[in-house]
């Protein structure tokens, strides 16, 4: 929706492509799709995909403009983009900002991408989950590693709570959402540990209750509705950049 908002404003021509009843499910495959979208003259193809790398195939297989929406577990650069242009609204600069992303770190595409760009804006970046959830050597990415939310909720000046992904989760991660909830799940008696300006987020949907409790998610020091503002924003800055980008290619 957000993309498709974002086209709509910048009055770009948009048709929306579904792999269910496309020529994908009788057996074509990605590379034979994306060349007959492009024989139709599209300039941007906006793709979001369940496997990780489908955006990198698709872009050596076409000449026209790719914007990865989302990539199985890989990337989410939009949704990063959108997240630091938050944060950076309301803290100014990030030098130093200490944010701890909370959840499903292993299965998490917006964690990446935030990881990827927070740190080298200057960022103190901490993971903390589960250690089933959080991906082996992530250190190496230049975050810490935290397994007890309540030791360093009190140092963070972000807190960003990552969706529980029960869809891909192929085994038993933790022993039940019960317990998920009481040790990682950002409660009143929790969040009353934390900084007094700190800012909340997540990238939705949402479980409140279980990953936030109600009253937080929607209280004054959360900006889960702001992403969703500066989603449409900035998804309409890469859709013109990249369509100019692609103007002067072809000049």
């Amino acid at each position: 929706v957000s993309f498709e908002l974002a086209a709509k404003r910048l009055s770009a021509d948009m048709v929306n492509f579904s792999s269910s009843g496309s020529s994908t499910q009788k057996g074509e495959s990605l590379e034979d799709t994306v060349r007959t979208i492009r024989a139709m003259n599209v300039d941007l193809i906006v793709v979001r995909h369940g496997s990780s790398g489908a955006a990198n195939i698709i872009s050596r297989a076409t000449e026209a403009g790719v914007v990865n929406a989302g990539d199985g577990i890989h990337e989410h650069p939009t949704q990063g983009l959108l997240d630091m242009f938050t944060i950076q609204q309301t803290k100014r600069s990030f030098k130093g900002l200490k944010i701890c992303f909370i959840g499903d770190i292993l299965h998490s595409r917006v964690a990446r991408s935030n990881i990827w760009g927070l740190t080298k804006l200057g960022a103190d970046v901490t993971v903390c989950g589960p250690p089933t959830l959080i991906p082996s050597q992530i250190e190496s990415l230049g975050v810490k590693v935290s397994y007890d939310l309540d030791q360093v909720i009190g140092e963070m000046d972000v807190l960003y709570i990552l969706r529980i992904q029960m869809e891909r989760q192929h085994g038993k991660f933790f022993p039940s959402i019960r317990e998920y909830a009481g040790e990682f799940g950002i409660n009143k008696a929790r969040f009353a540990r934390a900084k007094k300006d700190v800012l909340i987020m997540h990238p939705g949907p949402l479980n409140r209750g279980i990953e936030l409790d109600a009253e937080i998610a929607d209280g004054s020091q959360s900006a889960i509705l702001d992403q969703v503002t500066n989603g449409v924003a900035t998804r309409m800055a890469v859709l013109y950049l990249a369509s100019h980008a692609m103007k002067k290619d072809n000049e």
